[in-house]
């Protein structure tokens, strides 16, 4: 299955235990880009945790190499901007954590794979609170 596929794995788990949520739809995030943190095989990278965009993690995140906030038109990708819920790398979001600038995240919408990089009490403590 090629990356650009539209892909939804119903037996797919949160890392509550529920099922997966979409993250976002608007913009469409994803390695699958069907609007859920889903992995897989070809997602080496383990784009996993839901997480609701501030500017001090888009900044941080340009900084490392990875600019999330320009428009990339070529690639279909109109920059983030905070607020956005975008699918993160979880070893991303672990190292965000660690350097003190990690967004919030979206505990129904990040993939139970999450827990092999980060503890659930962790992640309970950066939650989004609906």
């Amino acid at each position: 299955m090629s990356r650009s596929e539209t892909r939804y794995d119903p037996d797919a788990l949160n890392v509550l235990g529920g099922e997966l949520i979409p993250c976002s739809l608007d913009p469409v995030t994803g390695f699958y880009r069907n609007g859920c943190c889903e992995t897989g095989p070809q997602d080496t990278g383990l784009h996993t945790v839901c997480a609701v965009m501030t500017a001090e993690f888009l900044a941080y995140s340009a900084r490392q190499g990875n600019d999330l906030s320009t428009p990339r038109p070529e690639y279909g990708f109109a920059g983030l901007k905070p607020g956005d819920r975008w699918c993160l790398c979880a070893p991303r979001w672990k190292e965000a954590l660690d350097d003190g600038c990690a967004p919030l995240l979206v505990l129904e919408s990040t993939h139970e794979e999450t827990l092999a990089i980060v503890p659930l009490g962790v992640l309970k403590d950066h939650a989004v609170i609906a």
